[in-house]
């Protein structure tokens, strides 16, 4: 008895040490990013920095409000071409597809979790911006958030799709039992009963799909056009705004660093430090927004 307390009491300590190093790391790594853009606040100025349209290292211009706008829209357009098929698919996978069909279809998606991201640029700049430069709209190359956001679309799918198909498995099966029995029928049960039962697995998998689409580089930089310029509509229809070329956070990062020095490096580490806080904002309001419908509910 005292040996199985021991080790319990054991275990316990190991879990805490695990999640505080956790904790520890986060910490460290912010700590990095924030001590070396000190520079660039204290400089450039955070007002100049976030609301500054103009990015021109050369001529000590260090506006990044256009990377930021430019990742703020290709993760929104990503989010609204891929969570419903994500969402669909963890439904059909959890709720309505035959085992034989599972085993083809579950390994499929989760296949595409572990493909290199330059594939994935390959394909979009080879496929997608080809397909997209045939829309006729002037000034139209094909690069640009539309091809960026379909190609972090199909990125995002399969981490959303597997968290979200596990938290609807988790549901109890009194549940669909009890919905059934009083006349529902099956699309109602997972409609009105499944779904928000499992809410909360849905909001996390969409949160790490969030994540996901803000912290992507690689493919960005190959399909996006990398062009520092305010996003805007490129004709009277507003959707065309998602045919202008535009560069993001990451890609910004990830293009400038090698040869950058001074103010200059500086500033693409505090250029972290906001994708840092972004990311933040993004699971703080998410957490919000479940606790208020957890009080409503």
């Amino acid at each position: 008895m005292e040996t199985r307390r021991i080790v319990d009491r054991g275990v316990k300590y190991i879990l805490f040490i695990s999640a505080m190093i956790s904790i520890v790391i986060v910490f460290l790594i912010a700590l990095f990013i924030f001590r070396e853009g000190v520079e660039a606040f204290n400089t450039v100025g955070v007002r100049t920095m976030l609301f500054g349209k103009v990015w021109r290292p050369g001529q000590e211009q260090y506006g990044i409000l256009a990377m930021i706008l430019g990742s703020i829209l290709v993760t929104i357009g990503a989010i609204v071409l891929g969570v419903p098929l994500a969402i669909g698919g963890a439904i059909f996978l959890a709720e309505v597809a035959p085992e034989g069909i599972q085993a083809v279809v579950r390994p499929a998606i989760q296949l595409l979790a572990g493909i290199p991201s330059v594939v994935y640029g390959l394909f979009g700049m080879v496929v997608l911006v080809p397909l997209v430069r045939k829309i006729p709209v002037p000034g139209n190359s094909g690069f640009g958030l539309l091809a960026a956001s379909i190609v972090l679309a199909v990125m995002i799918l399969p981490t959303i799709a597997s968290i979200a198909e596990d938290a609807i498995r988790a549901v109890p099966q009194s549940y669909r039992q009890g919905s059934l029995a009083l006349g529902a029928t099956h699309w109602q049960t997972i409609v009105n009963v499944i779904m928000p039962a499992a809410r909360s697995g849905i909001i996390a998998a969409i949160i790490l799909g969030v994540g996901r689409a803000l912290g992507e580089t690689m493919a960005m930089i190959m399909v996006i056009g990398n062009s520092v310029l305010m996003p805007s509509p490129m004709t009277n229809n507003p959707l065309t705004l998602f045919l202008r070329q535009a560069r993001t956070l990451t890609g910004n990062i990830a293009v400038e660093i090698s040869y950058a020095t001074g103010v200059h490096e500086s500033t693409l580490f505090a250029t972290g430090v906001v994708l840092f806080v972004l990311i933040m904002v993004v699971n703080i309001s998410a957490r919000f927004v479940m606790r208020e419908r957890q009080a409503i509910h």
